[in-house]
């Protein structure tokens, strides 16, 4: 039976963690291992006497080593490789070397770098880590609980590899993603990484070039759908819920209508959100409310057009309908502020087989039948702009290039301050160079992407790109949740991160036309996401915590930095 391997403070202060292995047992367990700092009394007692080099390391040391293999790797992949590998090998010595360069290494473990790492998935593959959840063995989840490193899961982040970034169907090497997510709750808001579980739930797939992989490390079938599909699911939530009934479950990389449909009808069911719909909801929100500020405006005096109408684009317009709806619209009126173009041009309420989600936001004929359209071709992305008036513009297409010069003139023609916020991943998805626009514009367009970007020189001024990471709204999320022990994630939740997310932003930043903190910043950030989370969970009547609780020491105090904890030998 596995134990919880997390350390606490004692009564002087000093993290402290009960060990009950001994010798290779814990240079061999990453939550264990110190590598060369070992104390000598540690060494003593827990049978590491002469296994290890005789000089101590302090953990700076050990850094600076590390930081010199990091640099001798020659590619992004490279680097990705050799960081899952310390990993795999010194989670706290891995933590504290992403906490301490989190700008430079976020881009290698997560977005761009993680959509290589997936399609290579079988052909880098070094360590297991998770589970991989199967139609044959679903219903052994007992079991497999049995033998993790840790019996305190608190965060589990599943996919189904269907949707991964840009790259779509990508089979078990989806299991990158929850990987990389759940590093970004630890070094973003301090859940220690015993508490993380990621789960691949392997589905098949239908990725022609997968199965013919000999390397390929999934079941060799095209993907389960229909009931099949759902069966499946209902299982697995169920086995989550009897086995880690205090975990946040984070949906990650579903496909369209999967993603919805998993959403909403398991929401009451546990504490649950799908980060690519909710999550990246709220982070866009975040933005918009930022920009707000910048261009003194309030969100109902513009119109949004959000082009890809996938998870994302859906739950972007989900969050700016309720960001709209907080700031006195109707719903009606809410919904007619926002549009969605498609692969098929803009989302109408007359086209036949409109998926469910998209019913929401599809425009009725009072609103396009003043508009030129004669029924030769569908309402396009520029004629959207033209006729809506609209002045933000956000890209989840995958379509490089869309947001050519054409558009961003359309687009200053409506609002000589527009919102043009590029933000599919990874980098070589983007709709465009969001440098370019600043370019264009002269500086006057308001601008975010999706991946990092450097900084362009505008008329002399050196102007930075902020980027709408969803790394700022969801390990502050869970953290929030947890804490609250909350039974659900509300919408009101989501919102309440949106608006911490956009207070984060400081004057300086606002002055400068930048509508996100800096990545580094991301630990505070998550702190005070976690802490409005937490009391929006208290006033929709959600959370399960004792009252009198301060939220911000509580959380502050749940944080974890990553730093080596004394060991002791469990009381007996």
């Amino acid at each position: 039976m596995s134990i919880t391997y997390k350390p606490r403070l004692d009564a002087h202060g000093e993290y402290t963690m009960e060990v009950d292995k001994y010798g290779q047992d814990i240079i061999h367990n990453p939550l264990l291992n110190k590598g060369t700092s070992f104390s000598l009394r540690e060494q003593e007692d827990f049978g590491l006497a002469g296994l290890l080099p005789p000089h101590i390391s302090t953990l700076g040391e050990q850094l600076t080593r590390t930081m010199e293999s990091y640099n001798a790797c020659s590619s992004s992949i490279s680097k990705y490789i050799y960081l899952r590998s310390l990993q795999d090998r010194n989670e706290t010595l891995f933590y504290a070397m992403l906490r301490q360069n989190i700008r430079e290494m976020m881009p290698i473990i997560y977005t761009p770098t993680v959509g290589e790492a997936v399609e290579k998935h079988g052909h880098i593959y070094r360590n297991a880590r998770g589970l991989f959840v199967t139609p044959d063995n679903v219903f052994n989840m007992e079991e497999m609980a049995k033998h993790l490193p840790s019996e305190d899961v608190e965060i589990i982040v599943v996919t189904d590899s269907q949707a991964i970034l840009g790259i779509g169907d990508q089979g078990v090497g989806g299991m990158a993603i929850p990987i990389g997510k759940l590093s970004l709750y630890t070094v973003a808001a301090g859940i220690h990484p015993s508490a993380c579980l990621p789960i691949t739930l392997d589905v098949g797939t239908d990725n022609r070039a997968l199965l013919a992989d000999p390397l390929y490390l999934g079941r060799r079938h095209w993907r389960l759908t229909g009931n099949e599909y759902a069966g499946f699911i209902d299982n697995f939530v169920e086995q989550v819920k009897k086995h880690f009934p205090n975990a946040v479950l984070q949906w990650e990389d579903f496909a369209k209508q999967n993603a919805f449909t998993n959403m909403d009808k398991y929401r009451d069911a546990l504490p649950s959100f799908n980060d690519d719909v909710q999550g990246t909801g709220a982070v866009v929100l975040g933005g918009i409310l930022g920009a707000m500020k910048i261009k003194r405006k309030k969100l109902q005096d513009h119109h949004y057009l959000i082009y890809g109408a996938g998870a994302a684009g859906g739950g972007i317009a989900r969050q700016i309908r309720d960001g709209l709806k907080n700031a006195g619209l109707s719903h009606e009126d809410a919904c007619d502020h926002v549009f969605m173009v498609d692969s098929a041009g803009l989302v109408t309420a007359d086209r036949e087989g409109l998926e469910e989600y998209k019913k929401e936001f599809a425009k009725p004929e009072r609103i396009t039948g003043s508009w030129i359209r004669d029924n030769v071709h569908e309402l396009t992305m520029a004629e959207t702009i033209c006729h809506g008036r609209i002045n933000v513009l956000i890209g989840v297409s995958g379509q490089t290039g869309a947001f050519n010069e054409g558009i961003v003139n359309l687009m200053m023609a409506n609002d000589p301050e527009p919102l043009i916020f590029t933000l599919s991943n990874p980098t070589s998805k983007s709709e465009t160079d969001p440098r370019k626009v600043l370019q264009q514009t002269n500086g006057r367009a308001i601008v975010a992407s999706g991946s990092p970007f450097g900084s362009v020189s505008v008329n002399g001024r050196d102007m930075e790109v902020g980027q709408g990471n969803n790394a700022f709204i969801f390990p502050g999320l869970g953290l929030g949740t947890l804490v609250a022990k909350a039974r659900k994630i509300t919408d009101g939740m989501m919102t309440a991160a949106a608006h911490a997310l956009a207070s984060c932003v400081t004057e300086e930043r606002l002055a400068a036309r930048i509508v996100y903190p800096p990545v580094q910043d991301i630990f505070e950030v998550s702190h005070k996401v976690a802490v409005a989370v937490y009391k929006r969970a208290v006033e929709d009547g959600v959370a399960k915590t004792a009252h009198g609780v301060d939220p911000e020491k509580v959380i502050r105090d749940m944080m974890w930095l990553p730093t080596y904890a004394k060991y002791v030998r469990p009381a007996k």
